[in-house]
């Protein structure tokens, strides 16, 4: 682009009063080392901030993604690794800032029968995520 040319800037403006969302987080794409939904998660929290907005935010870990919200030793067991689960203090930070960080129920199933395997900052929901999302949508 040579220096005459004008760069073009999109700047709309927003802030919402009351932010109400859930992702379903099923695999793990990367920006570096950093998982994109989490990254993507932390924007969100950092504008409902900057908003001082009411918000829920719920992210559901399901399939290819549920080791994520694994306790150390589950995560382990999980991934044949003795390190611990490398995301616990992100999802952590995303649960303190107010992420309701939820794994999918049919993924809980797989890991460990079902048997609470989550670290203390996370929850496993009873039912598969497409349930999940439709009693979001309905409030309960």
């Amino acid at each position: 682009m040579s220096g005459s040319e004008k760069l073009l800037l999109i700047d709309i403006p927003v802030k919402l009063a009351n932010v109400k969302t859930v992702y379903s987080i099923g695999a793990l794409a990367f920006e570096g080392d950093l998982p994109a939904s989490i990254f993507h998660l932390q924007l969100i929290e950092n504008d409902i901030a900057v908003w001082n907005a009411k918000s829920e935010v719920i992210a559901v870990f399901h399939t290819n993604a549920g080791h994520v919200t694994l306790n150390d030793r589950a995560y382990n067991a999980e991934r044949n690794i003795a390190t611990g689960n490398p995301y616990k203090e992100l999802v952590t930070d995303l649960v303190k800032r107010g992420v309701h960080i939820e794994l999918c129920g049919a993924t809980a199933k797989i890991h460990n029968g079902g048997t609470p395997i989550c670290f203390p900052t996370s929850r496993s929901t009873p039912m598969p995520w497409r349930e999940r999302l439709s009693s979001f949508r309905k409030g309960t």
